[in-house]
Order: structure tokens, then sequence, then C-alpha cells
């Protein structure tokens, strides 16, 4: 786990050598045990190639310097991420004829490219981001794996191209001005994150996941290597003779791969059973698991107790940590600035306390994170798998009968609302937006003066499944390519290396993701019971009090806490003179929000908690 900075561009431009020296100290913590630098000509060109590197040493600590070079070869590499399957590719690499200094996977990422070319990146198994400059066919070769655990972000420009694992890295560039893309702003009412490829900066792009580029001769090109599998209709054909203890098996191999690590590492225990059945793996292979765990003292928030019944079960060497609103106010200006973008959830600030406690004993931990995305374990997952029975009706059943019925319960079916006024919304880019988002179009139009030309819609992903995929396989592809890459990942990634900890998440295998993808629908979703597979197949390894619990998710309260201790620190970051934000609303409405919540009438914590880190973030950018 690293991070990498780097350009090609004409050496008449503004940058120098210090330029890449400073985009590196932008994102030292993402590395720092060690840095590295290289400079090489274009030949047929009057560009230059830099390419840094900032290691955080997970493999091979002592060795595998980056950038690595091999100048017979021609080649040079800077490398995020983990190649969990490097020690295979080493020993086919071997058979081909290749030679190996080193025990380590960027040695075998550096073979494999020279082997493979541009089609490396079928043979990876893991989580990447990588530069290679490859001087005998005069290219710059870059990729990103394939649900987008490792980031990569570009700037293009006339007089070259930028790259680096952070935005902050980017904005070192001499004349890059950190501009406020107003569309992107837009977007980010409706989603809370900005949607790929944008982001927050206009000019800053996102490479998509599982997406390569090459720059040749003062071009860039890019194209799509891997599509998630929930993409097209499910294979036909019938399913393994025994599909859960498949399952279990190859959960359990990735599992088994993504332990390899020459330092000590853990695992993030929510309770759940997505973490807690990947900590009960972990103790198969290992005896010693260290497992660290956050919560609440308000306890209806909290899943403390759930967390240590499985580190008990599991035998693990447990350690727990405790937030409070006051955590929240002295870290979110921070992590606002770790991440180049708003923290577009509350459980980000959890989860980097949680990352710089394990960092004081281990570098490296296993995650439940992917699961709801690929084996459907949110209520909309449920919703959506019978959503067109329920679209099926006469519309004036839907939305004047049923509806109204639905907004009338109380607060405490506010799933059932929610998933009610959802399911009315027929437009599923608007739905599925919908189900995480903050604001409709309505209810942006109220809001907002900016009144940009609708929701950016891509011909590619999130919105470019096959129409004759299932709906629960189409929500589950928009989650895997836009919900889960640009939120949870981008979370994940950056609250960890803002603690120099790396996270690995076996659920997000790629070979386990598509297995599960070939199976009939009813084995994520199941009349009302979400994630089945994964539930029959923890049977064999959690306690029944786990596997029977409610799903919690891990909420943080804030609709209490803007209510309390929160209360002038929301107020003044949106009401007050010094507010950057307030201009882009209309303020009678944004008012009648605020008074709405913090009277009790109405919870509109999501959307509050949206437009509060937009005002951070502009305190520190725009």
């Amino acid at each position: 786990m690293c991070g990498i900075a780097g350009y090609v561009a004409k050496p008449t431009g503004a940058c120098g050598d210090e330029t890449l020296v400073s985009m590196l100290a932008a994102i030292a913590h993402r590395g720092p045990d060690d840095q590295g630098t290289c400079c090489f000509p274009c030949a047929l060109s009057d560009h230059q190639v830099h390419l840094g590197h900032r290691r955080l040493a997970i493999i091979d600590p002592d060795g595998a310097h980056q950038p690595m070079c091999d100048t017979a070869a021609g080649l040079a590499l800077v490398f995020n991420g983990e190649i969990y399957n490097f020690r295979t590719l080493r020993e086919t690499l071997i058979g081909l004829g290749y030679r190996f200094v080193r025990d380590s996977d960027t040695e075998v990422l550096l073979r494999a490219y020279q082997c493979w070319g541009i089609d490396v990146v079928h043979h990876l198994r893991g989580m990447f981001a990588f530069a290679i400059w490859d001087a005998g066919n005069q290219r710059l070769f870059l990729a990103r794996d394939r649900f987008g655990e490792k980031p990569l972000f570009l700037v293009e420009r006339t007089d070259g191209l930028y790259f680096a694992s952070e935005i902050k890295a980017l904005l070192r560039v001499p004349g890059l001005a950190p501009a406020v893309d107003l569309q992107a702003v837009w977007d980010y009412l409706a989603y809370r994150y900005a949607p790929a490829p944008a982001t927050l900066f206009a000019g800053v792009r996102k490479l998509l996941p599982g997406t390569a580029a090459l720059w040749q001769h003062g071009t860039l090109n890019k194209w799509r290597y891997w599509t998630a599998p929930d993409h097209a209709p499910a294979p036909l054909g019938p399913p393994p003779r025994d599909p859960v203890a498949d399952f279990l098996s190859r959960l359990d191999e990735a599992v088994r791969l993504q332990m390899v690590s020459d330092v000590p590492f853990g695992a993030f225990l929510s309770g759940g059973i997505d973490s807690s059945t990947i900590v009960a793996l972990m103790s198969r292979h290992n005896q010693m698991v260290n497992t660290f765990s956050v919560g609440f003292r308000e306890g209806r928030y909290s899943e403390l107790p759930y967390a240590a019944e499985v580190a008990r079960h599991c035998g693990t060497r447990h350690q727990e940590i405790v937030v409070t609103h006051r955590d929240i106010i002295e870290r979110l200006p921070a992590l606002v600035a770790y991440r180049d973008a708003p923290v577009s959830e509350p459980s980000d600030i959890p989860i980097n306390l949680l990352a710089c406690a394990a960092a004081r004993s281990v570098k490296m931990v296993l995650t439940g994170e992917g699961s709801d995305e690929v084996l459907g374990g949110y209520p909309k997952h449920i919703a959506e798998h019978v959503a067109s029975g329920y679209q099926s009706l006469p519309p004036v059943v839907r939305h004047r009968l049923i509806g109204p019925l639905a907004h009338a319960l109380p607060y405490g079916f506010r799933r059932a609302k929610t998933a009610v006024a959802n399911l009315n919304i027929d437009d599923r880019h608007e739905r599925y937006v919908r189900w995480f988002g903050a604001l409709n179009r309505t209810e942006r139009d109220q809001l907002s003066v900016l009144k940009m030309n609708g929701t950016a819609i891509h011909d590619g992903p999130p919105f470019d499944a096959d129409p004759r995929a299932s709906p629960l396989r189409r929500i589950l592809y928009f989650d895997q390519t836009s919900w889960l890459p640009d939120n949870l990942l981008e979370r994940g990634d950056r609250m960890t290396m803002a603690a120099s900890i790396e996270a690995r998440a076996p659920f997000l295998d790629h070979e386990f993701a598509a297995f599960v993808s070939a199976l009939p629908d009813r084995y994520r979703v199941r009349g009302l019971r979400s994630k089945w597979i994964l539930r029959e197949a923890a049977k064999q390894l959690l306690p029944h009090r786990i596997l029977t619990r409610p799903k919690v998710g891990f909420r943080v309260p804030v609709n209490d806490w803007f209510r309390t201790q929160m209360r002038e620190y929301l107020l003044e970051h949106l009401q007050s003179a010094a507010s950057r934000t307030r201009a882009y609303y209309d303020a009678p409405t944004l008012d009648r929000v605020l008074a709405e919540h913090l009277r009790g009438r109405h919870n509109h914590e999501k959307l509050l908690w949206t437009l509060l880190n937009l005002e951070i973030w502009h305190r520190q950018y725009a």
C-alpha cells in the first residue's frame, strides 16, 4: 500500500524537478517508510517522464524499492496496492524464462508487464493503481483495479498528463488552480459524492475502476478492461451441486490470499455478519488475529457488545474504542482535507479513529467492505427485487393511495416510508441515486439556486447494465460501479491511509464476485432476507445470535448531536456570514430545513451532513 504520483510533460512547462518532490510530500502519509523518484526523456518527443512513489512496506519490507526500474528492459514502475496472486504468477513467469531477485509482488508486476504488455491487467488478482513507463514503445501505461479499491486521479493539459493517488498531490502542480466544478456540486447534492469520472475540482478526473489508459506521443486513450458481472443477465444453467459449500470455500480462499503479509495485521470487526465472517475465516489460518472495534456511548447505535461476542468466539486479541461528538468536531476538517472531498458518511470519522488505534500494533487489516454490494445486503436490494411487481400496480394506486399512506407513517417505519417513496420513482436513474442520496431533482430545484442541467448520466457505468438483467442485478451493478468505488472505497482508502495503514476487502475478490454473480438471484435475496447465501454459510462459523440479529449498519448518532452538542457548529457553518456555500441555496428553504430538524419535526440528518461537509470543503479549497 503506497502513494504514487507523476507526469509526462514538456520541460518548457512550469514543472521542474521540485514539482514531483512536492507532489510526494502531499501524500507522505500514504507511504511513511520510503520515497523514490526517477526521470526519463521521451526519445520521440520533447516530453519528460517523472515517476514518484511513497511506500508503506507490507510485502518484502526490506526490499522492493520504487520506482522499480529495469534499464535493460526499458521499464520503470510505480505501484500502489497488492497483487494477491503474485506467487502463482511468479511461478508461471519463471516457467516462461523470467528471473526474479526478490519475493515481491512489485517485481512480479514489472515482469508480468514485460511478458504480457497491456494485457497484464487480465492476469492480476488484487487491488492496484500503477503506472509503467515503457521506453521501448515510448508509452506510459496506467491501470486501476476492477472494483476501484485503489484510487488514481488524472489531469490532462496541453503540456502533458499528470496523475496521483490523491488530488492534493495534483494541486501541487504549478498553474493548477483548485476551481470548483459546479456541475459536480449539483450532482453531489443528489448522490452525496461526486460521481465518477468527475471530482469537485474542475479539470481533475478519476480513472474509472476496471479501466486502463495509455499515453503515447502526446495522446491519452482509455478503455475498460473489466465489467462487473452483474452488468449482464445471470448465466443460464443449474447452480453448483452444493452452492453454499462452494461459496464458503471461495470466500475462504480470498481471505487466505489477502492474509499474505510480511508485517503484523488484523481485522476491523463491527459485530455484523460481514466482518464477523471474515474474522472467523481468518482464525482458521492464524491463531492470533488482532481485531479492532469502534462504538458510541449512545447504546442504541453501538455494536460493541456484538463485536466482543464474536471476538470471544474466534479467540482474537480484541481492542475497542468509543467515539463522541467531540471527535467529530475535532477531526472532521482534517479528514475532509485527507479525502480532498466532503466526508459523505459520518462513519468516516470512527473508521479513521479505528485505523489510528490499529496502526499502533498492525500495518494491515482485513474488512467486510463490499459484502452488501456484491451479495445484496441493503433493504433497497429487497425492494428492487420486487420492484417490477409493485410498479405494475396502476399509477393512481401507487401515487394517490399507497404513497400518502406510507408518508403518514411515524418515523419508526422509516424504511417502509423510504421504500414506497423510492419505488414510486419510475425513472430508474433517479431512483437508484435516490436510495442513498440526499435530494431528488424536485428537492434540489427547491433548495439550490445552481439550476444545472439535470444529473450527470453517462453512457458507461453505473447506468449501462444490460436491460435484460434482473432488477436486482441492475441495482447491484449501480452499487458496484458508483456507490461502492466513489463513496465507500474512497472513504476506506483515505481514512485508513490517513493513519498509514492498509485495508483489504476479501468480498471484492473479482473471482469470488464472479462466482456469486453466476448464481440465480434467490441465492442473494430470498423473500425479505438479504445475503441469503452468506447467512447460510456463516452458520458453520458464527454464534446464532450474530446471524439472527437485525442489521444496524454503522450509524453515527449525528441526528441527535445536530440537535444538541453539534447544534452551534452546524449553524455556524450553514447560517453565519462566514458560510461559503450559503449562496448556493435558497436561504428561506435552507433555514426551514434547519428549523425542522432542530425542533425535531423531521430528521434531515443526511442532508444536513451533506451540506455541512460541502461547506467545510469550500473553506479549505474554494
